[in-house]
Protein backbone atom coordinates (compact mmCIF):
# COMPACT_ATOMS: atom_id res chain seq x y z
CA UNK A 1 0.00 0.00 0.00
CA UNK A 2 1.27 3.46 -0.97
CA UNK A 3 2.28 5.86 1.78
CA UNK A 4 0.64 9.27 1.25
CA UNK A 5 1.40 12.27 3.44
CA UNK A 6 -0.19 15.69 3.20
CA UNK A 7 1.76 18.98 3.28
CA UNK A 8 -0.58 21.92 2.81
CA UNK A 9 -2.06 21.91 -0.69
CA UNK A 10 0.23 19.15 -1.85
CA UNK A 11 0.50 15.47 -1.01
CA UNK A 12 3.52 13.22 -1.22
CA UNK A 13 3.33 9.59 -2.37
CA UNK A 14 5.95 6.92 -1.75
CA UNK A 15 5.34 3.40 -3.12
CA UNK A 16 7.04 0.14 -2.23
CA UNK A 17 9.22 -1.76 -4.68
CA UNK A 18 6.50 -4.41 -5.07
CA UNK A 19 3.92 -1.83 -6.22
CA UNK A 20 3.40 -0.37 -9.66
CA UNK A 21 1.92 3.15 -9.57
CA UNK A 22 0.25 4.96 -12.44
CA UNK A 23 -0.38 8.72 -12.10
CA UNK A 24 -3.18 10.30 -14.13
CA UNK A 25 -3.92 13.93 -14.84
CA UNK A 26 -6.98 14.94 -16.84
CA UNK A 27 -7.54 11.25 -17.69
CA UNK A 28 -4.12 10.66 -19.16
CA UNK A 29 -1.21 8.79 -17.58
CA UNK A 30 1.72 11.09 -16.89
CA UNK A 31 3.87 8.70 -14.80
CA UNK A 32 4.02 4.93 -14.55
CA UNK A 33 6.48 2.66 -12.75
CA UNK A 34 7.30 0.73 -9.62
CA UNK A 35 8.40 2.30 -6.34
CA UNK A 36 7.61 5.86 -7.54
CA UNK A 37 7.90 8.91 -5.31
CA UNK A 38 6.38 12.25 -6.25
CA UNK A 39 4.40 15.31 -5.12
CA UNK A 40 0.87 15.83 -6.43
CA UNK A 41 -2.30 17.87 -5.97
CA UNK A 42 -5.15 15.60 -4.80
CA UNK A 43 -7.87 17.48 -6.64
CA UNK A 44 -6.26 17.18 -10.08
CA UNK A 45 -4.57 13.78 -9.81
CA UNK A 46 -5.75 10.19 -10.18
CA UNK A 47 -3.66 7.33 -8.73
CA UNK A 48 -3.61 3.61 -9.53
CA UNK A 49 -1.55 1.13 -7.50
CA UNK A 50 -1.11 -2.46 -8.73
CA UNK A 51 0.76 -5.16 -6.74
CA UNK A 52 3.31 -6.87 -8.96
CA UNK A 53 4.63 -9.48 -6.51
CA UNK A 54 3.65 -13.16 -6.87
CA UNK A 55 0.30 -14.03 -5.34
CA UNK A 56 -1.17 -17.30 -4.07
CA UNK A 57 -4.87 -17.90 -4.63
CA UNK A 58 -6.19 -20.93 -2.73
CA UNK A 59 -9.25 -22.69 -4.12
CA UNK A 60 -11.74 -25.32 -2.97
CA UNK A 61 -14.11 -26.74 -5.61
CA UNK A 62 -17.02 -29.18 -5.29
CA UNK A 63 -18.19 -31.06 -8.36
CA UNK A 64 -19.59 -34.41 -9.55
CA UNK A 65 -17.80 -37.08 -11.45
CA UNK A 66 -19.02 -38.99 -14.48
CA UNK A 67 -20.57 -41.62 -12.18
CA UNK A 68 -22.40 -38.95 -10.10
CA UNK A 69 -20.09 -38.94 -7.11
CA UNK A 70 -19.35 -35.72 -5.26
CA UNK A 71 -15.68 -34.78 -5.37
CA UNK A 72 -13.79 -32.02 -3.54
CA UNK A 73 -10.68 -30.50 -5.12
CA UNK A 74 -8.37 -28.28 -3.10
CA UNK A 75 -5.29 -26.46 -4.33
CA UNK A 76 -3.37 -23.21 -4.85
CA UNK A 77 -2.74 -21.07 -7.95
CA UNK A 78 0.41 -18.92 -8.09
CA UNK A 79 0.13 -15.90 -10.38
CA UNK A 80 1.85 -12.61 -11.12
CA UNK A 81 0.94 -9.44 -12.98
CA UNK A 82 3.10 -9.18 -16.08
CA UNK A 83 1.47 -6.06 -17.56
CA UNK A 84 0.15 -3.73 -14.82
CA UNK A 85 -1.06 -1.03 -17.26
CA UNK A 86 -3.17 -3.53 -19.22
CA UNK A 87 -4.65 -4.90 -16.01
CA UNK A 88 -5.42 -1.38 -14.82
CA UNK A 89 -7.48 -0.85 -17.99
CA UNK A 90 -9.64 -3.91 -17.17
CA UNK A 91 -9.91 -3.75 -13.37
CA UNK A 92 -10.15 -0.64 -11.24
CA UNK A 93 -7.08 -0.38 -8.96
CA UNK A 94 -7.65 3.29 -8.08
CA UNK A 95 -6.58 4.43 -4.63
CA UNK A 96 -7.72 7.29 -2.42
CA UNK A 97 -5.40 10.26 -2.95
CA UNK A 98 -5.68 11.21 0.71
CA UNK A 99 -4.93 7.93 2.55
CA UNK A 100 -3.78 5.48 -0.18
CA UNK A 101 -6.48 2.79 0.28
CA UNK A 102 -8.23 1.08 -2.63
CA UNK A 103 -11.53 2.65 -3.53
CA UNK A 104 -12.91 -0.67 -4.81
CA UNK A 105 -11.84 -4.29 -4.11
CA UNK A 106 -9.66 -5.13 -7.12
CA UNK A 107 -7.69 -7.90 -5.47
CA UNK A 108 -10.89 -9.79 -4.60
CA UNK A 109 -12.22 -9.29 -8.14
CA UNK A 110 -8.98 -10.60 -9.63
CA UNK A 111 -8.97 -13.62 -7.32
CA UNK A 112 -12.63 -14.35 -8.13
CA UNK A 113 -11.93 -14.12 -11.85
CA UNK A 114 -8.97 -16.51 -11.68
CA UNK A 115 -10.60 -19.05 -9.32
CA UNK A 116 -13.81 -19.14 -11.39
CA UNK A 117 -11.78 -19.85 -14.47
CA UNK A 118 -9.86 -22.58 -12.65
CA UNK A 119 -13.16 -24.02 -11.41
CA UNK A 120 -14.45 -24.21 -14.97
CA UNK A 121 -11.40 -26.21 -16.07
CA UNK A 122 -11.74 -28.48 -13.05
CA UNK A 123 -15.40 -29.22 -13.69
CA UNK A 124 -14.64 -29.88 -17.32
CA UNK A 125 -12.25 -32.64 -16.27
CA UNK A 126 -14.36 -34.13 -13.47
CA UNK A 127 -17.53 -34.61 -15.50
CA UNK A 128 -15.62 -36.60 -18.12
CA UNK A 129 -14.09 -39.16 -15.73
CA UNK A 130 -15.26 -41.64 -13.12
CA UNK A 131 -14.46 -41.41 -9.46
CA UNK A 132 -11.93 -44.21 -9.64
CA UNK A 133 -10.08 -42.47 -12.50
CA UNK A 134 -10.18 -39.15 -10.67
CA UNK A 135 -8.74 -40.62 -7.47
CA UNK A 136 -6.04 -42.46 -9.39
CA UNK A 137 -4.97 -39.79 -11.89
CA UNK A 138 -6.72 -36.67 -10.61
CA UNK A 139 -3.82 -34.82 -9.02
CA UNK A 140 -1.65 -34.54 -12.10
CA UNK A 141 -4.55 -34.37 -14.55
CA UNK A 142 -6.40 -31.55 -12.77
CA UNK A 143 -3.20 -29.58 -12.20
CA UNK A 144 -2.20 -29.84 -15.85
CA UNK A 145 -5.73 -29.02 -17.02
CA UNK A 146 -5.89 -25.81 -14.98
CA UNK A 147 -2.36 -24.70 -15.86
CA UNK A 148 -2.62 -25.38 -19.57
CA UNK A 149 -6.12 -23.93 -19.75
CA UNK A 150 -5.05 -20.65 -18.17
CA UNK A 151 -1.96 -20.43 -20.33
CA UNK A 152 -4.17 -20.75 -23.42
CA UNK A 153 -7.04 -18.61 -22.18
CA UNK A 154 -7.29 -15.31 -24.05
CA UNK A 155 -8.93 -13.55 -21.10
CA UNK A 156 -5.94 -14.19 -18.85
CA UNK A 157 -3.57 -12.97 -21.54
CA UNK A 158 -5.63 -9.82 -22.11
CA UNK A 159 -5.50 -9.04 -18.39
CA UNK A 160 -1.70 -9.18 -18.48
CA UNK A 161 -1.57 -12.02 -15.92
CA UNK A 162 0.95 -14.82 -15.77
CA UNK A 163 0.30 -18.20 -14.11
CA UNK A 164 3.54 -19.43 -12.54
CA UNK A 165 2.30 -22.73 -11.09
CA UNK A 166 -0.74 -24.72 -10.02
CA UNK A 167 -0.72 -27.12 -7.06
CA UNK A 168 -3.48 -29.60 -6.29
CA UNK A 169 -3.37 -30.49 -2.61
CA UNK A 170 -6.31 -32.87 -2.24
CA UNK A 171 -8.86 -34.72 -4.35
CA UNK A 172 -11.40 -36.42 -2.09
CA UNK A 173 -14.86 -37.95 -2.46
CA UNK A 174 -17.55 -37.82 0.21
CA UNK A 175 -16.64 -39.25 3.58
CA UNK A 176 -18.87 -42.33 3.31
CA UNK A 177 -17.64 -43.11 -0.20
CA UNK A 178 -14.06 -42.56 0.85
CA UNK A 179 -14.47 -45.03 3.72
CA UNK A 180 -16.04 -47.55 1.36
CA UNK A 181 -13.17 -47.14 -1.10
CA UNK A 182 -10.65 -47.47 1.71
CA UNK A 183 -12.17 -50.73 2.96
CA UNK A 184 -10.51 -53.07 0.38
CA UNK A 185 -7.19 -51.35 0.87
CA UNK A 186 -7.61 -51.57 4.62
CA UNK A 187 -8.47 -55.25 4.31
CA UNK A 188 -5.34 -55.85 2.24
CA UNK A 189 -3.28 -53.88 4.73
CA UNK A 190 -4.89 -55.77 7.61
CA UNK A 191 -4.17 -59.08 5.88
CA UNK A 192 -0.57 -58.03 5.39
CA UNK A 193 -0.41 -56.97 9.01
CA UNK A 194 -1.93 -60.30 10.13
CA UNK A 195 0.50 -62.18 7.93
CA UNK A 196 3.39 -60.18 9.34
CA UNK A 197 2.06 -60.86 12.85
CA UNK A 198 1.77 -64.59 12.18
CA UNK A 199 5.24 -64.67 10.65
CA UNK A 200 6.60 -62.75 13.61
CA UNK A 201 4.91 -65.16 16.02
CA UNK A 202 6.16 -68.17 14.06
CA UNK A 203 9.63 -66.68 14.06
CA UNK A 204 9.34 -66.03 17.79
CA UNK A 205 8.22 -69.64 18.38
CA UNK A 206 11.08 -70.91 16.23
CA UNK A 207 13.55 -68.74 18.10
CA UNK A 208 12.07 -69.88 21.42
CA UNK A 209 12.42 -73.51 20.33
CA UNK A 210 16.00 -72.88 19.26
CA UNK A 211 16.69 -71.20 22.60
CA UNK A 212 15.17 -74.13 24.52
CA UNK A 213 17.16 -76.62 22.43
CA UNK A 214 20.28 -74.62 23.06
CA UNK A 215 19.54 -74.54 26.78
CA UNK A 216 18.91 -78.32 26.72
CA UNK A 217 22.17 -78.91 24.90
CA UNK A 218 23.91 -76.70 27.44
CA UNK A 219 22.35 -78.67 30.29
CA UNK A 220 23.40 -81.97 28.67
CA UNK A 221 26.91 -80.66 28.17
CA UNK A 222 27.01 -79.39 31.77
CA UNK A 223 25.77 -82.77 33.04
CA UNK A 224 28.41 -84.58 30.97
CA UNK A 225 31.13 -82.30 32.26
CA UNK A 226 29.81 -82.66 35.80
CA UNK A 227 29.94 -86.45 35.38
CA UNK A 228 33.52 -86.19 34.17
CA UNK A 229 34.34 -83.91 37.06
CA UNK A 230 32.80 -86.34 39.58
CA UNK A 231 34.69 -89.22 37.96
CA UNK A 232 37.94 -87.27 38.07
CA UNK A 233 37.29 -86.33 41.66
CA UNK A 234 36.58 -90.00 42.53
CA UNK A 235 39.74 -91.10 40.77
CA UNK A 236 41.71 -88.43 42.54
CA UNK A 237 40.17 -89.37 45.89
CA UNK A 238 40.94 -93.04 45.31
CA UNK A 239 44.48 -92.19 44.36
CA UNK A 240 44.81 -90.01 47.42
CA UNK A 241 43.40 -92.72 49.72
CA UNK A 242 45.64 -95.33 48.08
CA UNK A 243 48.65 -93.07 48.42
CA UNK A 244 47.75 -92.32 52.04
CA UNK A 245 47.28 -96.05 52.75
CA UNK A 246 50.60 -96.86 51.07
CA UNK A 247 52.29 -94.09 52.95
CA UNK A 248 50.77 -95.22 56.24
CA UNK A 249 51.69 -98.86 55.49
CA UNK A 250 55.22 -97.87 54.70
CA UNK A 251 55.35 -95.71 57.81
CA UNK A 252 53.87 -98.53 59.91
CA UNK A 253 56.35 -101.03 58.50
CA UNK A 254 59.15 -98.62 59.14
CA UNK A 255 57.94 -97.99 62.68
CA UNK A 256 57.51 -101.75 63.24
CA UNK A 257 60.99 -102.44 61.94
CA UNK A 258 62.36 -99.59 64.01
CA UNK A 259 60.45 -100.80 67.06
CA UNK A 260 61.64 -104.39 66.50
CA UNK A 261 65.20 -103.24 66.13
CA UNK A 262 64.89 -101.10 69.25
CA UNK A 263 63.22 -103.97 71.11
CA UNK A 264 65.99 -106.35 70.06
CA UNK A 265 68.60 -103.83 71.11
CA UNK A 266 66.79 -103.19 74.39
CA UNK A 267 66.45 -106.91 74.99
CA UNK A 268 70.11 -107.40 74.27
CA UNK A 269 70.96 -104.51 76.56
CA UNK A 270 68.71 -105.84 79.29
CA UNK A 271 70.19 -109.30 78.83
CA UNK A 272 73.71 -107.99 79.13
CA UNK A 273 72.76 -105.77 82.06
CA UNK A 274 70.97 -108.51 83.87
CA UNK A 275 73.78 -110.93 83.24
CA UNK A 276 76.19 -108.35 84.61
CA UNK A 277 73.98 -107.72 87.60
CA UNK A 278 73.56 -111.45 88.17
CA UNK A 279 77.29 -112.00 87.92
CA UNK A 280 78.00 -109.07 90.25
CA UNK A 281 75.34 -110.24 92.66
CA UNK A 282 76.81 -113.77 92.59
CA UNK A 283 80.25 -112.40 93.25
CA UNK A 284 78.91 -110.22 96.05
CA UNK A 285 77.05 -113.18 97.50
CA UNK A 286 80.26 -115.14 97.32
CA UNK A 287 81.95 -112.38 99.28
CA UNK A 288 79.12 -112.16 101.81
CA UNK A 289 79.04 -115.94 102.20
CA UNK A 290 82.22 -115.97 104.33
CA UNK A 291 81.23 -112.98 106.47
CA UNK A 292 80.08 -113.56 110.04
CA UNK A 293 76.47 -113.03 110.90
CA UNK A 294 77.21 -109.96 112.98
CA UNK A 295 79.02 -108.29 110.12
CA UNK A 296 76.19 -109.00 107.77
CA UNK A 297 73.78 -107.54 110.25
CA UNK A 298 75.97 -104.48 110.66
CA UNK A 299 76.10 -104.03 106.89
CA UNK A 300 72.36 -104.50 106.72
CA UNK A 301 71.91 -101.95 109.44
CA UNK A 302 74.23 -99.54 107.56
CA UNK A 303 72.33 -100.06 104.34
CA UNK A 304 69.07 -99.60 106.16
CA UNK A 305 70.33 -96.45 107.79
CA UNK A 306 71.32 -95.13 104.35
CA UNK A 307 67.80 -95.52 102.96
CA UNK A 308 65.90 -94.55 106.12
CA UNK A 309 64.71 -91.00 106.74
CA UNK A 310 66.41 -88.83 109.36
CA UNK A 311 65.86 -90.00 112.96
CA UNK A 312 65.64 -87.16 115.45
CA UNK A 313 65.08 -89.31 118.58
CA UNK A 314 66.22 -92.90 119.23
CA UNK A 315 65.12 -94.83 122.31
CA UNK A 316 67.27 -97.86 123.19
CA UNK A 317 66.03 -100.31 125.79
CA UNK A 318 68.52 -102.00 128.19
CA UNK A 319 67.63 -105.43 126.88
CA UNK A 320 68.38 -104.61 123.31
CA UNK A 321 71.61 -102.79 124.15
CA UNK A 322 72.72 -105.47 126.53
CA UNK A 323 72.11 -108.26 124.07
CA UNK A 324 73.96 -106.36 121.34
CA UNK A 325 76.92 -105.66 123.64
CA UNK A 326 77.15 -109.28 124.69
CA UNK A 327 77.29 -110.40 121.05
CA UNK A 328 79.81 -107.75 120.21
CA UNK A 329 82.07 -108.73 123.14
CA UNK A 330 81.81 -112.40 122.35
CA UNK A 331 82.69 -111.74 118.76
CA UNK A 332 85.77 -109.77 119.71
CA UNK A 333 86.92 -112.37 122.17
CA UNK A 334 86.62 -115.11 119.61
CA UNK A 335 88.73 -113.15 117.22
CA UNK A 336 91.37 -112.42 119.92
CA UNK A 337 92.01 -116.05 120.98
CA UNK A 338 89.18 -117.02 123.20
CA UNK A 339 90.00 -114.84 126.25
CA UNK A 340 87.37 -114.50 129.00
CA UNK A 341 85.56 -111.35 129.48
Amino acid sequence: MANIRRFGYYNHLRADSSRHVIRYRRGKPIASGRALTFWFQPLSTGLVEIPIDDRELPFLFHARSNDFQDVTVQGVINLRIDDPERLADRIDFSIDTRIGNYIETPIAKLASLVTELAQQFTWDYLIRHTLAEILEFGFDAIRNRIYEGMQEDSGINELGLGITSVRVIAVRPEQDVEKALQTPAREVIQQEADRATFERRALAVEKERAIQENELQNQIELARREEQLIKHRGDNERMRVTDDADAKRIDTNAKAQRTGTMAEAEAARITVTEEAKTKAEAERMDIYRDYPTEVLMALAAQNLATHMPAIEHLNLSPDMVGDFLNRFINHNMNQNGGGSA
